[in-house]
Parts: structure tokens; sequence; C-alpha cells
């Protein structure tokens, strides 16, 4: 484990790893637009930039991932990628155990195969996310402009009902979950201040700075 743990840390900025993730998450985040296609046509159009959370936070990353394949960085990026990325995996995960262990059936039973690769992709996401935080180079305006846009979508999602769709198990709990969201936007933030804003080596300042 220890040895698979230090491949893993020297190449997460080799080329190879960046383009692997890349097509990953490419793959992923094209999956993850095509899962809200239901709630997307049944939501006001206006509204639908709000609709899908997880699959925006993981074309973020993917974003990321390309400019740094190509020696190039973004820092307003990152900083949306590292909290969105880091909030949906959790949140997913946590809504999904949750919805099964309120069913009536077995928790087992309860939970369907996709349901297990969802949770495995979130998983996923929550880690890539503190893995790459030490490259970042994004700065606190950043994320203040970050938890901006991320405390307005929790607001839009549960206060004009257009959150993601919760099992049925748990829909009645709509209120708990949004305050259990809104609490995790701010664990979140406060976790990538402290992984991301202090100075470490790894940080791709090199890198030819893309916009803010």
């Amino acid at each position: 484990m220890v040895p698979l743990r230090g491949f893993l840390m020297d190449n997460l900025d080799r080329p190879w790893m960046l383009w692997s993730l890349f097509a990953v998450n490419l793959l992923g985040s094209i999956y993850g637009f095509y899962w809200y296609k239901d709630q997307l046509m049944t939501t006001a159009s206006w509204l639908n930039l709000f609709v899908p959370d997880s699959p925006t936070a993981s074309s973020a990353f993917t974003l990321v991932l390309l400019l740094y394949a190509l020696r190039r960085r973004s820092p307003l990026i990152e900083a949306f990628a590292a909290v969105t990325l880091f909030k949906y995996g959790v949140w997913a995960v946590a809504v999904i155990l949750l919805g099964g262990i309120a069913a009536t059936e077995p928790f087992l039973e309860s939970l369907h195969w996709t349901d297990w690769m969802l949770m495995f992709s979130h998983t996923g996401m929550a880690v890539e996310a503190i893995l790459y935080s030490r490259f970042f180079t994004y700065q606190r305006h950043h994320l203040v402009l970050v938890g901006s846009w991320t405390l307005l979508n929790d607001g839009m999602d549960y206060l004009l009902d257009i959150h993601p769709w919760l099992p049925a198990s748990i829909s009645h709990l709509d209120g708990w979950i949004g305050l259990f969201t809104l609490g995790l936007s701010f664990v979140s933030l406060l976790l990538f201040a402290r992984l991301g804003l202090p100075p470490r080596e790894e940080r791709k300042w090199s890198f030819r700075l893309v916009g803010m």
C-alpha cells in the first residue's frame, strides 16, 4: 500500500496521468449531464445552470487537468473545481447511503448497481480534489467568488426546489438535506482554504496563467 501511494503521489502531474484522468473525467462529466437529462427537461430553462451540480464540478476539474497537461493554469477554475468536486462528491455518497438506510427494504437490497457506481465515482471526485490541491494556485479572492456561487447554488436548489432528485425514502427530508448541503459548502470552503492557500513547492506557479 505504501509503495502504491508513493507511486501515485510521484505521478499525479505526469502527462500520462493527467491525460488519463482527463479522459476519465470527461467521459464521467458527459454521462453526468446525461443522467440529469430528465430533470433538466422538467426545469425552467433559465434555471438549468443550477441543476447539474456534480457534472459541472467534474467538468471544471476536467478543464484543470487539460490546462495542466498543456502547462497552463486558471486559479479560479482550480478553486471552483476543488470546492465543488469535494462537496458534491461527499454529498452524493451521503445521500445515497442515507436513502438506503431509510428504505423499507434491507440496506443491500435497497441499493441498485447504479447507486454503487455513483458512490464509487463520487468518492473518486472528492479524493481527486484533495490529491490535486497540492498543485493549485488560487488565492483567497478566488475562494470568495467560488463561495458566493456555491451558496447561491444552494439557495436556488432548496428554495426553488431544483436540487438533485433524492431517493424516494428520504424525499420528505429535503429541508434537512438542504441544511446539510449548506453546511457542507462551508466545510468544503474551509478545507480548501487549508489545503490550497499555504505555500507548497508543488504548486504550478510556473505554468502560464489563463484567465483569473
